[in-house]
């Protein structure tokens, strides 16, 4: 099966339906309306052949929703504007902002999304026939497997150029011809940025982490878990580590593909997601709750987290589903 074919397939599987209208996308991809009475938005992809493809999520769900998908084998990066949950396997927080690769076609990917915030995306994904032929066959003196580079990438909140990029392809909205050399274009340039961060990247690597170091890390992330609206000094997670401070961080981002600031503050915004939905605490006392003396500075990291300040999420998470309309009421 042909990976357009086995999107088709698991889009309408799963209730989205395809649409003639375009609604502010490229019309040389397709698109389809998110399940009624489940979502609300659209999904839009554009395929060549078994190469590549191009996908932009532009929808919410009504309630959490547990995505459960087993993927063609492919290497993707993906820019997120906007998201609010986290995948499961391993366990990681989505960030608004952040760019995030993944390598599928080895287990299901799993994610839990959080009700009535947007997911708004937009990612490349490139299959064996580009990176395993195209690549190869293009380049034999110089080809180099870019699982590597991917996996280096992991997920990040500092590669502005491959955000740019990739909203430059959620905006363009040509068609035909130009269309196919655009996003050509646009999944070379992507490909060869993250080879050249893989590249730049690649003397940071430590090898491989000793089982009791691993133990020492996850007592570390258990206690920052346990402890995320505390101050947490650097040197005091050192100690519970029994290690030097520059191993720790390195370690740390090594194992939990992010520094331990932005751990802590993933934790943070997660259970300020949590006071925001279920219950009436001013925005202050949310602030104060997971560990921010400041609720100007609270507002602005959360707003960087999820892609909405802390009052506009708990709006749109408190929306409520009006079925006899097919539609949400604010």
């Amino acid at each position: 099966m042909e990976v357009n074919e086995f999107y088709r397939e698991w889009l309408t599987r799963s209730g989205f339906v395809e649409s003639k209208s375009t609604h502010n996308f490229s019309p040389a991809g397709k698109v389809y309306l998110a399940p009624k009475g489940v979502a609300c938005g659209y999904y839009w992809v554009y395929g060549e052949k078994d190469l590549f493809d191009i996908k932009i999520h532009d929808f919410y769900f009504f309630e959490d929703h547990l995505i459960s998908l087993t993927t063609p084998e492919c290497l993707s990066i993906t820019y997120y504007d906007s998201v609010s949950g986290e995948e499961l396997n391993p366990y990681h927080r989505l960030t608004a902002g952040c760019v995030k690769t993944f390598h599928g076609g080895h287990e299901v990917y799993r994610s839990m999304m959080h009700k009535n915030i947007p997911i708004r995306s937009v990612g490349i994904e490139v299959f064996p026939a580009y990176y395993e032929k195209y690549l190869r066959e293009s380049y034999p003196d110089d080809y180099i497997p870019p699982q590597e580079a991917f996996s280096r990438v992991g997920q990040t909140l500092d590669f502005p150029e491959m955000s740019q990029l990739l909203r430059q392809v959620w905006e363009y909205r040509g068609e035909g011809i130009p269309a196919k050399l655009f996003y050509e274009a646009k999944v070379a340039e992507a490909v060869s940025l993250v080879y050249e961060r893989g590249k730049n990247s690649k003397n940071d690597s430590c090898g491989r982490i000793s089982k009791q170091d691993m133990d020492a890390l996850s007592n570390v992330a258990s206690y920052i878990s346990d402890h995320f609206n505390s101050e947490l000094p650097l040197e005091m997670l050192a100690r519970i580590a029994c290690m030097g401070t520059t191993k720790l961080k390195t370690f740390f981002k090594q194992t939990y593909h992010c520094t331990i600031s932005e751990y802590i503050q993933q934790r943070r915004m997660r259970h300020a997601e949590m006071l925001l939905v279920s219950t009436d605490l001013v925005i202050e006392q949310v602030a104060s709750a997971v560990g921010y003396s400041n609720a100007g500075r609270f507002a602005a990291n959360f707003k960087t987290n999820t892609g909405l300040f802390p009052s506009e999420y708990r709006k749109m998470a408190h929306r409520k589903y009006d079925g006899s309309l097919g539609r949400r009421e604010g």
